[in-house]
């Protein structure tokens, strides 16, 4: 039995009786067996409840209890077999029974499918963001093209992105018949404009199906991601979990984090036939499930804004509600079509997306960037946290070049504008002064900073349900600040810092929470009365509302840096890293006191 775990069906065959050897031949044994336990997908075969009895002519009958995992789920039942002494071997009297009890050699085993449907994805307004719908199956019936079809072919492979080549093909594959419906490719039933076009040619035909659709296509692509096919590796994979050769399965985004819970139940009856075809035992059944349906917390008109904004750019932006925690949204771009993996990409396809240099498939909200001045008021809170500095403490005014002394060679650490007025932390952040936060990190020093931005989650995986990569202060291959200079570097948000935009907002909502920091989630909740903390007490009060009163300044004052964001009857707060802002923040002023936006943004 444990031959069958193994797929080793020659070498049970070995192990029969003459007489079983006989009654049917190592083809037949092989196949048959083959046939039941591949297609029942069964794992796991285990023996228990052992008994035997003697019988004559050297003979033994063992009684015993047979345990499986199958496609539909456990199979359990009592069984016999018989066992003869043969030249001093013991031997298999094997028959059908063995398989499944009541199984005659005339006898077939089938299986009846029924077809689950995968749940849905929807927002926060319920707004549907992957789900069920309908796409459009193109193809030409040979009996009504034109006789002389060439431009035909020609005009169809331009619409579809289809090869020529490729078309002829399938139209002279060996089944096609005049009146067969030859499939050339899918495309989304939305797309009138190309449907319109493709019916003008003799011998196509457009059928409906149903199918995964994604309405908001690039705008959400990578949190969403896409389904395929299951591959031949990947169905050996996952024997046991109820998939088959028609199954879809989540090969990225929220797709593939929540795949257990979308994907459903498919409803399964195992069942005995005679040879007439009559139905005479079930096996075992399973109900199909309908897979479940998830609500997100994402707002997708703010995602569409927000895509609309950077689609041309390199950029990760994180949206969150630094109240609840809620994340209304989350945008990398550049983009891609997840529609496109559920109905068929070309290989030219395929190619240009994979070989494109701006990689549209990778995903820049889940990675760690250099954060630059938007880590200032970090570096400002950790130093009034720990008494390092107060707020109104004057560093000294250094011009726009400065280096603490002459063991830094020819090194600077440089500013942009100068400004009238001390240099401490409201004007450090007004005016975006890095060599203040340069002197601000020295006189923290190297011990008290790693260990302050270790507790506020550096070097910590983000519980989410994506895999998030870790914001860390010493860049991917080193364990520690190396130097005065690095210090300094860091202290402005330079140097070897990279930070998780997930992470960055999660640190910001400190700031509006009297110094705890909110945890980020993505499911949507009815009550939200009662927040979880990524960290409580991450900063104190005070220190919390003095860089929440020095961030708003950044708007307010004339000389802030976010000058230009200001909107009149508006209190916004801000720490930016470019002077985008005016037309990024006007768009949602009703909602600015419930949202924290952090852009990280590389211009092409």
């Amino acid at each position: 039995m444990s031959y069958i775990n193994d797929r080793q069906y020659e070498a049970m065959y070995d192990m029969l009786s003459e007489s079983a050897k006989k009654s049917t031949t190592k083809e037949e044994f092989i196949e048959r067996n083959e046939t039941v336990y591949n297609d029942l997908e069964v794992s796991q075969v285990n023996i228990s409840n052992m008994k035997e009895e003697e019988l004559e002519n050297n003979k033994v009958k063992i009684t015993y209890t047979m345990e499986m995992e199958t496609l539909a789920g456990k199979v359990t039942f009592a069984n016999t077999v018989r066992l003869a002494k043969e030249d001093s071997e013991i031997k298999v009297v094997w028959t059908p029974n063995v398989i499944f009890p009541g199984l005659n050699k005339t006898d077939k085993i089938k299986i009846d499918t029924s077809e689950t449907t995968r749940g849905s994805i929807y927002d926060r307004n319920g707004k549907l963001l992957a789900g069920e719908g309908k796409t459009s199956n193109i193809g030409f019936v040979p009996g009504k093209m034109n006789k002389n079809p060439e431009n035909d072919i020609q005009e169809v492979s331009r619409l579809l992105n289809v090869s020529v080549e490729k078309i002829k093909a399938l139209l002279s594959a060996s089944y096609v018949k005049e009146d067969t419906f030859v499939q050339i490719a899918n495309i989304q039933e939305s797309d009138q404009k190309t449907e319109k076009e493709l019916m003008k040619i003799a011998g196509i035909k457009i059928k409906s199906s149903a199918g995964r659709v994604y309405p908001y296509a690039e705008e959400i692509s990578h949190l969403i991601g896409y389904v395929q096919a299951l591959n031949e590796e990947e169905l050996k994979a996952n024997i046991g979990k109820g998939y088959n050769s028609k199954s879809v399965m989540g090969k990225a985004g929220l797709e593939k984090a929540y795949e257990d819970r979308l994907r459903g139940v498919t409803g399964y009856e195992v069942y005995i036939t005679n040879e007439n075809g009559k139905k005479k035992k079930t096996i075992i059944t399973r109900e199909a499930k309908k897979g479940e349906d998830i609500k997100l917390t994402i707002d997708i008109n703010i995602q569409k804004y927000i895509y609309e904004q950077f689609k041309n750019d390199e950029s990760a932006t994180t949206v969150i509600n630094p109240k609840t925690g809620e994340i209304l949204a989350m945008c990398s771009t550049p983009t891609y079509d997840p529609n496109n993996f559920v109905l068929g990409m070309t290989n030219e396809k395929w190619q240009s997306i994979t070989t494109d240099p701006a990689e549209p498939l990778y995903n820049r909200c889940t990675g760690a960037w250099v954060p630059g001045s938007s880590l200032k008021p970090i570096i400002g809170a950790i130093a009034l946290n720990t008494n390092s500095a107060s707020a109104e403490e004057d560093f000294g005014t250094s011009g726009k070049r400065w280096q603490k002394d002459t063991t830094w060679g020819t090194y600077n650490v440089t500013t942009v504008k100068t400004y009238e007025g001390p240099s401490n932390l409201r004007n450090g952040l007004v005016y975006s002064d890095n060599i203040y936060f340069a002197k601000l990190a020295l006189r923290i020093g190297t011990d008290v900073l790693k260990n302050e931005l270790n507790r506020i989650g550096f070097n910590k995986n983000i519980d989410f349900v994506q895999p998030m990569k870790a914001s860390r202060f010493t860049g991917e291959n080193e364990n520690d600040i190396q130097s005065e200079v690095q210090l300094a570097d860091t202290g402005y948000g330079q140097g070897k810092v990279l930070v998780n935009p997930l992470h960055m907002v999660t640190m910001y909502t400190a700031f509006v929470n009297e110094g705890d920091m909110i945890k980020p989630y993505i499911e949507f909740k009815e009550d939200v009365s009662k927040p979880e903390y990524y960290l409580k007490n991450a900063f104190s009060s005070e220190v919390a509302n003095e860089v929440k009163e020095d961030l708003i300044q950044v708007i307010e004052d004339e000389g802030g840096t976010a000058h230009n964001a200001k909107i009149d009857g508006v209190k916004l707060a801000r720490k930016n890293r470019n002077s985008r802002t005016k037309r990024n923040t006007r768009r949602y002023r009703g909602d600015r006191d419930r949202m924290v936006l952090c852009f990280y943004r590389r211009r092409k």
